[in-house]
Order: structure tokens, then sequence, then C-alpha cells
């Protein structure tokens, strides 16, 4: 500060910057070269781990303000500028903010010299990390800008909604057409929005290919709704009038504001896009409306994958295989068993397939506890052996692990380590992920198959019953779902349709097991469409080994 006073020069510069200070979001600053001092715009000591915006001894401050690795870099440029053997500062790097977080800056400065020495440099340093406040390629707001405008109003909100839309698939646009058409797709897609948009409605350019609409006007979810259908009718008209070149659809996800609802301005960011992707994930082509009960159901999703992923690390505590057996429908004795993972942890207790297992298919967690239940059954099947030699165990295997491991040679190397003969091990995959990863499936199934492990097509007759996989993947064994049996048990015609299945199949030279039989009246009438085995709560529930072992295989040996 002495030297300040001594220097009014500087006082005047810095009393100029001071005055600026409020009226920018970048930082001014000023470097004196022969006293080692430097200033900074206030604003800065907010922002950064900056006790002061005023200082000697730049190389001591320094080291706490600038990120370790970009340090060096930044002291030699000061160093060439200072020897005037460099007369331009332009860096890209990092400063530490109050969390000791790194934060992207681009520092410049013009330097002014005194006969052959730099004397100053004056400049400006502006964030290079931050989002955009406007988008010039949709030609609106950006995010920053729409966070500005719900801070205007503080802790009072007016009633309304967000309505966050989003370009169904826009990736297959840009791979299609190219990135250039991608932009214009995104340029017409926000004329389209604001076509349909009112004075007091505002529209802002979220990330990639999302649109923003904050409308606080008192209206609600059921006026966002017909708002969303007044765009896409406008993106509709405008695929039209380009006569089909690109068809794209454009999902929206709303989030009604209320005085019941007390969110702050991230939450509302957050659950506006949970919402969108939520529409996503129905279908596409609709919107959804933010629900409390369903977002809680995400976040206990997003729990139960770290207590996963932790149950993982530690050797799979909390996972078990149980057994289900497999009948011989004929001669109603044990062929053999299916083995399904079961999981149980101490904060939700035991938890359903339908909920971890697609939990571990997200993740990827599916490829190790894939390898580990597979170590488990094969293990048990040969145990079992001991009693029945000819004891086949079924293993489900999903697209996951197809796509993203080298699950062929991890099933061969477990039977030879086992040493379980290739056609006592079946492998079971589901239908709807055969549509999703056919080319590696064929591949695997080619290794696997020529070894003479056996291939159940599971969950036949439920979603895509598409009877050309019978040829493609040239299944061993065709499992019909529970669904489908219900729906024989119930309708004539449905268990015509069985019957008929059944004939397809034998004519195959294929094998058909039918899942899902609870009652004795139920094995009678699925009998008569002469399945090869059968499998349901009639003939044994799931259970541990040891039970299975006991009630199944040595009773009465």
């Amino acid at each position: 500060m002495d030297y300040i006073i001594k220097n009014p020069n500087i006082l005047t510069q810095c009393n100029a910057m001071d005055m600026l200070d409020s009226c920018m979001d970048d930082y001014l600053f000023i470097y004196d070269f022969a006293h080692d001092f430097f200033y900074i715009s206030p604003s800065a000591t907010r922002r950064f781990n900056l006790k002061s915006n005023r200082f000697n001894n730049i190389g001591d401050v320094f080291r706490t303000l600038v990120y370790p690795s970009d340090l060096q870099t930044l002291l030699e440029n000061i160093a060439q500028i200072k020897n005037a053997t460099n007369t331009s500062h332009d860096l890209r790097y990092r400063w530490l903010d109050k969390q000791g977080k790194p934060v992207w800056i681009n520092c410049r400065g013009q330097v002014i010299t005194e006969g052959e020495h730099s004397r100053y440099m004056i400049g400006c340093i502006n964030e290079i990390g931050n989002q955009q406040f406007a988008d010039n390629l949709s030609g609106l707001l950006g995010e920053s800008s729409l966070r500005n405008y719900l801070k205007e109003f503080g802790a009072d909100i007016p009633n309304g909604y967000l309505l966050r839309l989003g370009i169904d698939d826009f990736k297959s646009i840009n791979e299609n057409f190219g990135t250039e058409y991608g932009d214009q797709i995104i340029q017409e897609t926000a004329k389209c929005i604001s076509k349909c948009l009112h004075s007091e409605q505002h529209i802002y350019r979220m990330v990639a290919d999302e649109f923003m609409i904050a409308d606080f006007t008192g209206a609600s979810v059921s006026d966002a709704a017909k708002l969303y259908q007044r765009i896409r009718r406008e993106i509709d008209a405008f695929i039209d009038a380009i006569q089909y070149k690109v068809v794209f659809t454009i999902s929206g996800g709303i989030l009604e504001i209320d005085k019941e609802h007390n969110y702050s301005i991230s939450n509302m960011i957050k659950l506006s896009e949970f919402s969108l992707n939520e529409a996503k994930r129905n279908g596409r082509n609709q919107f959804y409306s933010f629900l409390s009960e369903d977002y809680e159901e995400y976040i206990k999703q997003r729990d139960l994958e770290k207590i996963l992923r932790k149950a993982v690390r530690n050797n799979y505590k909390g996972f078990e295989v149980y057994y289900q057996p497999l009948f011989y429908s004929d001669t109603q004795t044990l062929y053999g068993a299916e083995a399904l993972l079961r999981f149980h942890c101490d904060k939700y207790g035991t938890v359903s397939p339908s909920k971890f297992i697609p939990a571990l298919e997200d993740t990827g967690l599916i490829i190790p506890v894939g390898r580990w239940i597979l170590h488990q059954a094969l293990s048990a099947c040969k145990s079992i052996q001991k009693w029945i030699p000819n004891f086949r165990i079924s293993i489900n295997v999903s697209y996951i692990q197809v796509m993203k491991s080298r699950i062929a040679d991890e099933i061969l190397l477990a039977t030879r380590q086992y040493e379980v003969q290739p056609e006592h091990l079946v492998i079971e995959l589901t239908e709807s992920g055969i549509l999703e990863s056919n080319i590696h499936i064929k591949k695997m199934l080619l290794q696997i198959k020529e070894t003479g492990i056996l291939l159940a097509l599971d969950d036949f007759g439920t979603g895509y019953s598409n009877f050309h996989y019978l040829y493609d993947l040239q299944p061993d064994i065709i499992k019909i779902d529970r669904s489908f049996t219900e729906k024989a048990m119930e309708s004539e015609y449905e268990y015509n349709l069985l019957s008929l299945m059944s004939n397809l199949v034998h004519g195959l030279n294929l094998k058909m097991c039918v899942e899902g039989i609870e009652t004795g009246e139920e094995e009678k009438r699925i009998s008569q469409v002469d399945p090869d085995y059968n499998q349901g709560f009639y003939y044994g529930r799931p259970c541990n080994l040891e039970q299975f072992t006991k009630q199944f295989v040595t009773t009465g040996s």
C-alpha cells in the first residue's frame, strides 16, 4: 500500500480498475516489474485463492494460486518479459479457486517499456472454462444467462414451469449428414420453438441439442404440455417443408415451479435434465412431467449402483447364486437347474433382480459378476454330478458381457477348470439382447457351439418374437416365457399358438422348455403340447445350493 501512494500513476490505474470491477465478468490486472507489485480486480479475491488483490513478491503468491504443473511456464514467461526477451503475454493456464479446484483462464497483457526495459504489464484475465452466456449457432442465450435470469427472482420465483427439450438421436443426424447439416437442424429447431412462444416466455440453448423454455406467468403443467405439442407440430411442418430429407423427433421434460417446491437454481437445472431423460427412456417423441417419487426411485437406483460396486470390490459380498430345478416333461425327473443371481444388502435388504440386474448392466458390473456366477454355477454342477452324472446347469449371459468382454474364452476356460463337459452347460440368451448385438452374438455362438456347449433362447414369445432368430442363431433349446404360459392357460387361441410353436420347434429338431408352471392343472394342460422340459414353482422355487442339493438331489439316495 505504501508503494502505491508513492506512485500516483499506478494509483490512478488501480482506482480506475476498482470502478470498472462491478461492470465486468473478467479481471483486469497491472504488474510493475521494477517493484514486483501486482494488482488485480477486487472480485478476483472472491473467486480465486487470493487473500488480497494487491501484493508484492508475486512468485510467492503464485505458488499458492497457480496450478502446480502450470507454474513454471508462467514464471518463465514473466522472466522473459521482464528481461525484454519477450514482449507478449498470452497464456492459457489454470488458477486455483477457493476450494483448491483448477479453473482455466486466458491471461493476456500489453507490455509498456521504458528504453530497453519492461516497466509495466496491463491486461485482462478471463475464465475460458465457463459456459457461454449466449450461443451464436442458435442465436439464443445460453445456460449461464438462464441461471442469471433465475437469480433475478431471488427466493421468490413465481409459479410456472421449465420445459427442457431435446432432439431425439441427434447423433445419427451428424453421422448421416455431417456436423454442418446438424448445425442447421439446431438452428431450424430453435426457430420452430421460438415461433411457438409468447413474449413472456424465455428460451435458452443448453448443452448440445437441448433447449430450455422458462415460463413464470403462472402457467401450469397442462399449459407446458400444450406448448410441447405445438412445438412438435411446428417441427413436423419443417420436416414436411424440406421434403423429409431428414426426419427427427423431439422429447420434453416438464418441471413445475410453485411455492410448494422450494428448488434451488441448480436443482431446477438438474431436475429438468432428469425429466427430459425420463421422456427419452420412456420411448422418445413424448413429454414427461416431473414426479418426485420417480426421482426418488432414480436416486435409489444410483445409490444401489454404489452399493453394488462396493460389494464387487468386497469379494462379491451380498451376492448369492440360487438354483431353480428343470424337469424332463415326460418322466418328471430332474434334468438340471438354472443359476439365478440374488443380492442382499444391509440398507435395502433383499433386492429384486428387476432392480439390481439393470444396475449391473448399466454400470458394466455385470461383466465381473457374470464371471463370478459362471464359476459358482460350474462348481455347483460338478458337485451335483456326483449323484446325477448328466446333470446340466443353465447360466444367463447378458448382451453386455457379449459386447464388452471375452465371454466365450472365459466360458471355455471355466468348463476346463471345473472339469464339466461342454454338453452339460447351457448358455441362456434373452431375445431383446440379441436384437442389440446380433453380429457379436453370432461370433460368440460360433466359438461356443463348436465346443458342444448348448444354447437356450430365453423369454421366447415376449417382446420381439422374430422367428428368424431360430435360423440365424440355431439355438438348441427354446424357453417359453411365463407370460406366454399364462395366456395359454386363459385363452384357447393362445394355447393353439403354443401348440403350433411346439410343432415348429420340434420340426427344427430343437428342444422346448416351458417356464412358469405353477399348478398341477397347468402341468397337465401344458404336457399336451409336448414340451421337453418344464420349469416353475410347481416343481420348485429357486433356493441356495445346500437346500437345492438336499431337496432335489440327495433325497432318497
